[in-house]
């Protein structure tokens, strides 16, 4: 489970913004999750509902998580397509030379604090 050493990183990094900022309290933490991260949200989750509580500044701060949905762009028809329902392979023309264009990425959004 490599969801916990996620919610390590993002702890860090939202602690430093806190302590950078002179917060006391955050409330949420939005993260923005590529659907072909090879992260699961609901593990995202548990772990972070046990990590937020070893720490003052956060023990209380809701973990929201958005979807950005996985697109490929194929270079020979120059269309998109999505990217799980159709892998590799273009829908529109057949073609395997193509790449992912977005849906492996791992954000912090947004820190919302009191």
């Amino acid at each position: 489970m490599h969801e916990l050493g996620v919610v390590f990183y993002v702890a860090r990094d939202v602690k430093q913004v806190a302590l950078e900022n002179n917060v006391e309290k955050i409330t949420a933490v939005t993260l923005q999750i590529g659907e072909v991260s090879g992260i699961i949200p609901s593990y995202l989750i548990d772990c972070w509902n046990w990590t937020r509580k070893k720490e003052p500044v956060m023990e209380e701060a809701e973990l929201r998580i958005e979807q950005i949905d996985a697109v490929s762009f194929c270079e020979d028809c120059k269309q998109e397509y999505p990217t799980v329902q159709y892998a590799k392979v273009c829908p529109h023309c057949g073609s395997e030379h193509t790449y992912l264009l977005r849906g492996n990425e791992f954000l912090i959004k947004e820190i919302e604090v009191l």
